[in-house]
């Protein structure tokens, strides 16, 4: 099959946007699709619309380009889809976005190319894609054209790394899917494993939710520590020294598209209450925890308030599904005389749906003058400027979940990072 590109990224997101750029990179000749102009723009002039290291030459180069149009679909031996695949509000998996997306390609498929799910999705959505393209099609999968599921499991801040070294996972259900798949993926990476479209689909799932479910019993072990007045760090610390049988990890904001959400694609097939629920509620409290647990040490009614991070993630510009804004709400039913929000990996307003268009402050100028400071996100450079906050104010109050301090401790005055560890 004679065509113009190697492969074709349709949403070239967070997701899409580092794998075109890292097929480019190993030699393929790539391209991509995607509704949003702004996006377009950046990256046809060369450069990258979100933080993501390591790209910043490759997109300069201005090999890979993002179309409006879907028909470069046509010219394009492999199609990687990449949307969206939210949850609606009830725990119900959105399709809306793939439909969408599907209902668009399948005009412009031809035979021998293959088609690629590569968003995390629930169980059966490839097979749902696969009868979606053999009712508006004339195509068979497996005899004219390929389907494959192959999610994708870096970490964000990492992609670049983690394209090249990790497994790719390919879910398919017959040889020819196979053939063209692992043709495609072993660019970039040798180590290739196969499987049926379920079991590709569970595993990002159980990947995801693992992570999950182990950062929400860390959070519930930090809940119930302060509530017995013990310090969550130092019990941490002395339950993992040299104890070969588990590992709690440290407590804090756990966020974002997928840990969020992914839980709920599993969780949507089950009626009873199960520990995957529990470990969603227990995650969605924590800005409550540090709100209510900070209401039991000082008021924050009339009080100068500063929230310290809005994106999901330490050091990046990535704010879906981040709590900070839940936290923001938060404290502002307590009515403090003033929030303010700061997050240098953001522009100067922040918009948020919830709660409307926010200044984004310097950190100097959001922590002038506090009386209590709430650390949402763990980003570099707050250590020092909560010390310095020590010599202005002391008797500020400090809700470190995330422990950017190493003071160990969660609630804590700013005077007491001058202080020796007792």
């Amino acid at each position: 099959m004679n065509m113009e590109y190697d492969a074709c990224i349709v949403g070239t997101g967070r997701v899409g946007l580092p794998l075109g750029l890292t097929m480019v990179e190993v030699g393929l000749n790539a391209t991509g699709v995607d509704v949003d102009p702004a996006l377009r723009d950046c990256v046809n002039a060369g450069r990258m619309p979100f933080s993501e290291p390591g790209y910043d030459a490759i997109v300069a180069s201005k090999r890979f380009q993002v179309h409006a149009s879907p028909e470069v679909v046509a010219k394009s031996a492999a199609l990687v889809i990449t949307v969206g695949t939210p949850l609606h509000n009830h725990i119900e998996t959105d399709l809306a976005q793939i439909q969408r997306v599907l209902s668009s390609l399948t005009p412009l498929l031809c035979k021998g190319q293959l088609v690629c799910l590569r968003s995390t999705v629930a169980p059966r959505t490839t097979e749902f894609v696969r009868r979606f393209i053999e009712r508006h099609t004339d195509l068979v999968v497996g005899k004219d054209i390929g389907l494959a599921f192959c999610p994708e499991r870096i970490a964000e801040g990492k992609a670049h790394e983690e394209l090249r070294t990790l497994p790719q996972i390919i879910g398919i259900q017959d040889e020819m899917s196979r053939e063209l798949a692992t043709d495609l993926f072993s660019k970039l990476s040798p180590d290739i494993m196969c499987t049926d479209f379920v079991s590709a689909e569970l595993v990002k799932l159980f990947n995801n939710v693992a992570r999950y479910v182990h950062f929400a019993i860390a959070n519930q072990f930090a809940l119930i520590a302060d509530s017995f007045g013990a310090n969550i760090f130092e019990v941490r610390e002395l339950a993992n020294h040299k104890y070969p049988r588990s590992s709690i990890a440290p407590p804090g904001f756990t966020a974002g598209t997928c840990l969020r959400k992914d839980f709920g694609m599993i969780n949507e097939w089950n009626p009873y209450p199960d520990m995957l629920l529990s470990a969603w509620k227990m995650n969605e409290y924590c800005p409550a925890f540090l709100v209510e647990h900070l209401l039991r040490r000082t008021e924050i009614h009339n009080r100068q308030v500063a929230i310290l991070g809005f994106s999901f993630k330490k050091d990046t510009d990535d704010t879906r599904d981040s709590l900070a804004p839940k936290l923001y709400r938060y404290v502002q039913r307590q009515l403090p005389s003033e929030i303010r929000v700061t997050d240098h990996h953001l522009p100067a307003r922040i918009d948020e749906s919830t709660i409307g268009s926010l200044v984004n402050w310097s950190i100097q100028e959001a922590l002038k003058d506090a009386e209590c400071v709430f650390v949402a996100t763990n980003h570099t450079g707050y250590d020092a400027a909560l010390r310095a906050l020590a010599q202005q104010r002391p008797d500020t109050w400090i809700a470190d979940l995330w422990n950017v301090t190493g003071k160990n401790q969660v609630f804590y005055q700013a005077r007491d990072l001058g202080k020796e560890k007792e």
